[in-house]
This record gives structure tokens, sequence and C-alpha cells, in this order.
């Protein structure tokens, strides 16, 4: 079976609805626009849809053909970035930004529903087009699975796509097992006792105990953790202090913890509180700590990774690479914990675009050139999946 091209037509529209997304952009829960745009053109193609999580879509491509249930997933939301990309169709919206792909991401689904509805003849099983609202924030998957987007019907496996500005253009990357970090909160108060900068020996100042806190800290990855394994301990903002010649009562900070396994992870926490307060001892300070729990690790079912990259290979001219896992997060991960899962990613970095900037900076770009690949790889899925290929 050859994995099938979209006509130009459809390669087209994709590229049309991705720049009036990208101009548009909203943030989680606000999607109301995108939310529109989607059910226009899923009503165009006479698909059946609901709402689903406030701001989402479901819709239903149903095959002519009985087989499996296969769900297609792409998030919708924004960053509250103002955009520097310099692109011709730039954001609309001061301090809003597609940056990390979305617009591509719902464009590209839409796309595939296009190829896939006029295409039900030949297709096995049903296939569930997921949009979903709020990944960057607060989480838009756990509401739609709640909601039933896993449940009627019955979804076997699920995949996504997701652009990546660490490979070439048009390049899809699969990774078996972990591909994405557990993303969690921690927020830590350090408590001396305030006094004049001149008479240190009066007070116990909370800066000096906050730096050695912070260096530390980094003893979880540097020593307490297999080098093998993957952690990171990060410290993103640091408050306290009153002025040069005052010594601090207090200093806040906040950060973040990212880990793969999730041994690893349940341990961050304990690790943590007990290097904070060996250290507050020792500056005779007090220290809170408190972990906000986040998204958990997106990790791929390995056989389905291993037979999707096979079955592209023999079947399409898509260059496929075994990328490594990142440290970034995504709330995915809630699907995959529930049914078989694939999170692809999808290169789009071109020198000769300007599409070198990572996700999340107010100049990301992408190559366009990869977006028929995109929409390609996510009919495969669809496809394979459904007649039981993979």
């Amino acid at each position: 079976m050859t994995v099938t091209v979209p006509n130009a037509e459809v390669l087209t529209r994709v590229l049309e609805l991705r720049r009036e997304i990208h101009r548009h952009p909203e943030l989680g829960l606000e999607e109301h626009r995108t939310q529109a745009l989607i059910e226009r053109e899923l009503g165009a193609l006479g698909i059946e849809y609901r709402r689903i999580a406030q701001t989402g879509v479901i819709a239903l491509v149903r095959g002519a053909r009985e087989g499996r249930t296969v769900a297609l997933r792409a998030d919708m939301d924004a960053l509250p970035i103002t955009e520097r990309s310099g692109e011709s169709f730039a954001s609309e919206i001061v301090g809003k930004m597609h940056a990390c792909g979305h617009d591509a991401h719902t464009a590209m689904l839409l796309g595939a529903a296009h190829v896939l509805q006029t295409t039900r003849e030949e297709l096995q099983g049903t296939v569930v087009l997921l949009f979903q609202p709020a990944e960057e924030g607060p989480g838009g998957a756990e509401t739609m699975i709640a909601e039933g987007a896993l449940d009627s019907p019955i979804v076997d496996t699920i995949a996504m796509l997701h652009v990546d500005t660490r490979i070439g253009s048009g390049v899809v990357g699969i990774t078996p097992g972990a591909v994405n970090a557990a993303a969690d909160e921690f927020a830590i108060v350090v408590e001396g006792r305030g006094g004049h900068g001149a008479y240190p020996h009066t007070a116990a100042d909370a800066i000096p105990a906050t730096a050695a806190m912070i260096t530390a800290l980094q003893n979880i990855a540097a020593r307490e953790t297999d080098p093998l394994k993957s952690v990171v301990v990060t410290v993103g903002t640091i408050n306290g202090g009153y002025r040069n010649n005052v010594i601090a009562d207090d200093v806040r900070m906040t950060g973040t913890f990212r880990s793969h396994d999730p041994e690893i992870r349940k341990q961050l926490e304990s690790r943590a509180r007990r290097i904070l307060e060996g250290v507050a001892a020792a500056y005779d300070v007090r220290v809170r700590l408190e972990v906000i729990y986040g998204y958990p690790p997106v990790v791929n079912d390995r056989a389905l990774a291993e037979s999707f990259a096979r079955y592209l290979t023999r079947h399409s001219e898509i260059r496929v690479e075994e990328l490594p896992p990142t440290m970034g997060a995504e709330d995915f991960a809630y699907f995959a914990e529930r049914v078989p899962a694939l999170q692809i990613r999808l290169g789009v970095r071109s020198e000769k675009s300007g599409a070198t900037h990572p996700g999340h900076s107010a100049r990301f770009r992408i190559d366009e050139d990869a977006l028929p690949v995109g929409v390609q790889t996510l009919v495969a899925f669809a496809r394979a999946a459904g007649d039981g290929h993979i």
C-alpha cells in the first residue's frame, strides 16, 4: 500500500488555514475563533462534529469498511508572546503568538480530515479527530478525556504530530518509549531574620542561604541521579531584598523539575526537601517547599512507534529518523496513559526560510514546505492503524 500524497487543492487550503489561524492567535480556553474555523471546515466537508472541553472540537470520519478506531489529535492554542518573526502573516494581536506550531497542527489535521473524508470508501474503521484547546495551559487533554473523547466510539490507538526545528524540513522523527518529560513546578520560600547590612552577625541573611540552596539543588542531577537517566532542576525566578544596606529577611524562588522516569519523578520532591532543609539548618534560616505536579511524561508505545516507522519507510518517500527524547512537556501524555499512543515529530527547520528558532521563541518560524508531509503522515497513520497494518 502506497501512502497517499494529498492533492494540490488540499495543500493550498492547509497553507491558507495555517496562515489564517496564525494571524489570529488565541490563548488556552479562549480559542473561540479557531473553534469556529474548524467547525466551518468540517461542516463544508460533511464531517459530523461536536464541541468538547469548552473551546475544543471532536469529529468523526466513518470509513465504509470495518476496522479499528483511530484518533488523531491537534492542539489549537497560542502563547502569550509578542511576535517578532518577520512573517508577512504575523500575529495581528500584540502579546499573543503561535510560537509552538499549533496553528500548523490544526491546519494539517484539517487537511488530513479532507483526505480521509473524500476517500471514505477505501477507509477501514473510524477516525476520531481531536482538536484540543489549552495544551500550553491550563491543559485540555484531561477535560477531553473526561468528556468522553476516547469512549464514544472507544479509541484503539491515537497519534499526534508536532513540528520540530531540531530536524530538517519534511523529515519525520519517531521515538520509541519516553519522548517528552514530566513538568512539575516548585516554589521555595527562605525565611531569615532581617537587619542592617553593616551588622550581619545580628541577622540571619536569607540571600546567601538561597544562593547555597540553588547550588546544592543541582546535586540532584549531578550526583544523585543515574547519569544515563534524564533530570533537570531549574530555578527560574528569584526575588528578595529591599535595598543595598538591608539584610533580607526572606527570598522567594520558583522553578521546574523535569524527568522522564516515573520513579525518579517520585523522588525529586523528597530529595529537594532534604537538601533545602540541610542548607537552611547550616545558615540558621527556615525554608518551605511546595511542589505542584503537572503533566506526566509522554511515553510512546514502543511497538507502535517501531511498526509505524517501518511502515512509512516501506510505503512512502518520507525520510524517517529516530530522535532522542526532549525535556519539554505535552499534555498528550494523558491520552498516552490510556491507549497505545504515538507522538510524531515533523521537521520544519530550514535556513533558507529562517526556520531555525526553537518553539516558544518570539522569532519562531516553520518551513511551510513540510506541511504536505505532515498531512501525508497523519493520513498514513489513520489508515495503517485502522486496517491493522501497525
